[in-house]
């Protein structure tokens, strides 16, 4: 009963939400002792006291795959399928970050996609450490903003596959989704603000002022320089990242196509392949039927041939007998006159 999910949950792309981890990391979550004891009759309100007790991240480590809390606590909450708003005030907790990260674990694994971009996105400002533990059981560093990055790119996070989502720039196209905005454009606007605001003063001075202040701050004008730069350079990376995505996914669309026609070319090809092995076969058979037929009138016809033989032998015998006989009688006769 401990193990079921809750009657009224909402199946998660047309199964049990609780199948979206792996039958056999369910089983070893279900045989743990932190499961038995923690997580037994736990509700959506005890849920967040337990997630402030976490102190790392991780799916399973060791030999005989043993679960880590964080992945348990995300079973429990696919089994009890707490409501969207209290996952939203989890993504939106700044003081526990392990909080934060089980909600946005929880919202890429049964999220739409449009509501993975919306929530996971802002996270990728949040540069605090993590701890996070491999397979083998030691600890490892890593980011938050890692961390979520890895939520909306990678096929599978502390041992659970991610549902796939759609691709960002298909939603943007759809107009579901509003372009992204980097976040390094707001402190590059900053510097531009700041810069025009200088020039602007700068103009309003007499000549000679100008010149001076010119004269006086020629590290300003590199740094104005260093920033529109930036900013170029930044907008050029965006760009090009954008780029990169519309034409690896263009390549994989056409791969997809040329798979699916070699596979039909391969399935035309195998199947006159079969029927002309097929054709040989029959041919194989009828000419060894032929044969086997031929070689067993060759048998009969040799032993039609050996039983005349035989019968000949003994119409022979017969006659020899005969005259042997005529002549014992003869002789009989002779004797007897």
């Amino acid at each position: 009963m401990a193990n079921r999910t809750v009657k009224d949950a909402k199946s998660v792309r047309g199964t049990n939400p609780q199948y979206i981890v792996e039958k056999i990391i369910r089983s070893r979550i279900y045989d743990s002792k932190y499961w038995k004891e923690e997580c037994f009759a736990l509700t959506a309100e005890l849920l967040v006291d337990k997630a402030m007790e976490l102190r790392f991240i991780g799916g399973v480590f060791g030999g005989n795959i043993k679960p880590t809390p964080f992945l348990c606590l995300i079973l429990k909450m696919l089994q009890i399928q707490p409501e969207k708003d209290i996952i939203v005030e989890f993504i939106k907790n700044e003081e526990f970050k392990y909080v934060r990260a089980l909600g946005a674990t929880y919202m890429r694994l049964v999220g739409t996609s449009i509501d993975c971009y919306k929530y996971l996105e802002p996270l990728l400002n949040d540069g605090r450490k993590l701890r996070q533990q491999n397979r083998d059981g030691a600890y490892i560093l890593t980011y938050m903003d890692e961390f979520i990055d890895s939520l909306l790119r990678d096929e599978r996070v502390v041992d659970v596959i991610l549902p796939r989502i759609q691709k960002r720039y298909v939603l943007e196209e759809n107009n579901e989704l509003e372009p992204k905005v980097s976040a390094l454009e707001d402190d590059l606007d900053d510097n531009m603000e700041s810069s025009g605001d200088e020039e602007e003063v700068m103009d309003v001075q007499p000549p000679a002022k100008v010149e001076k202040s010119r004269r006086a701050s020629p590290s300003a004008d590199k740094d104005r320089a260093k920033d529109r730069d930036r900013r170029h350079r930044s907008r050029e990376r965006d760009r090009d990242r954008d780029r990169d995505r519309r034409l690896e996914d263009k390549k994989h669309r056409s791969r997809s196509r040329e798979r699916e026609r070699d596979r039909g070319r391969d399935y035309d090809r195998d199947r006159r392949h079969r029927s002309k092995d097929r054709d040989r076969d029959r041919g194989h058979r009828i000419e060894k039927d032929d044969r086997r037929h031929k070689e067993k009138d060759r048998v009969h016809e040799k032993e039609r041939d050996r039983d005349r033989g035989r019968d000949r032998e003994r119409e022979r015998d017969k006659d020899r007998g005969r005259d042997r006989d005529r002549d014992r009688n003869r002789d009989r006769d002779r004797a007897r006159y």
